[in-house]
């Protein structure tokens, strides 16, 4: 080998390394699972097909770049494929239908991600307005709970308005808790008044 000459060296990169840093898909983490898959395929630079839509057919006529690239976004496309289905739970991982496009099993990934988040929607929302407070725990920590369900519910796109938290949380008290209810109604009737 020559001085100064530089050499090109080609490490073998294990898929299943880069897996076990995204989280497992789940249903309910759509974001941050899409957001690890494209980094690391972007880091592996397997990312092609995820970012260019598929080349034509190759023909006789095809040129050595045509050639190069049409192989190098099939490579993108059949490894960012696998790098996909290694990174979803098994039970979801049968529920996604085949397709041979990388990009496609990612939409297919985020559909089921939003039937999901209609289901959690309406869970959560059964459980705020169901939920009523047994003294097992402090109320700041009571009111902090019914507040996240609401965030969450906003993260969602339910947004719950500030009045029907606060009616929530008022109906999940206890029968002792009826003069605090009857206080509350009369300053709320008061400044509507005003």
């Amino acid at each position: 080998m020559k001085s100064g000459s530089a050499v090109h060296l080609s490490v073998p990169v294990s898929l299943h390394s880069h897996t076990s840093s995204v989280p497992l898909f789940n249903r309910l983490n759509f974001s941050d699972w899409c957001e690890q898959v494209q980094f690391n395929l972007g880091v592996l630079d397997l990312d092609l097909a995820l970012q260019v839509k598929k080349p034509a057919d190759l023909t006789d006529e095809s040129n050595a770049d045509e050639k190069s690239f049409h192989k190098a976004w099939e490579r993108s496309n059949r490894l960012s494929l696998m790098f996909m289905q290694m990174t979803l739970a098994k039970n979801i991982k049968s529920t996604i239908p085949k397709t041979e496009s990388a990009k496609e099993y990612m939409k297919l990934v985020k559909e089921r991600s939003q039937i999901a988040d209609k289901s959690l929607a309406g869970t959560l929302m059964g459980t705020l307005t169901t939920m009523k407070f047994d003294g097992s725990r402090t109320m700041h920590e009571h009111v902090t709970e019914m507040s996240n369900i609401a965030a969450r519910l906003k993260t969602l796109g339910m947004t719950v308005d500030e009045n029907f938290l606060v009616q929530f949380i008022i109906n999940s008290l206890p029968p002792e808790y009826g003069p605090f209810h009857m206080n509350y109604n009369t300053l709320k009737d008061k400044m509507e008044c005003e």
